[in-house]
């Protein structure tokens, strides 16, 4: 196993310790242009949870019909997990590549 591959899979498993810290660091630091590759997709995908967040807080103020707020709570929700087993399962997908 080299060790591209491997920090490569780790820019997708930073989701569990540090989601957007360690793929900047990988992508400003390591030369290699597929280890960049997959350190620029990891920090769009931890960055969409965020996105959502901040649509759910913006969706909180702006409407007052509370079964779309609660609706609108579970498809960020989702989405969250989905890019989270996303994350993982690209992690796995590198290291066995």
């Amino acid at each position: 196993m080299s060790v591209e591959k491997v920090m490569s899979s780790l820019c997708y498993f930073s989701v569990f310790f540090a989601p957007f810290l360690f793929p900047i660091i990988v992508y400003f630091v390591v030369k290699d242009e597929e280890v960049s590759y997959h350190a620029k997709r990891s920090i769009v995908s931890h960055l969409l949870p965020f996105l959502t967040i901040l649509l759910a807080l913006v969706a909180v103020f702006m409407m007052e019909i509370g079964v779309v707020i609660i609706l609108g709570f579970l498809m960020f929700s989702l989405l969250n997990v989905i890019v989270f087993v996303w994350n993982i399962v690209k992690g796995i997908q590198v290291l066995r590549w």
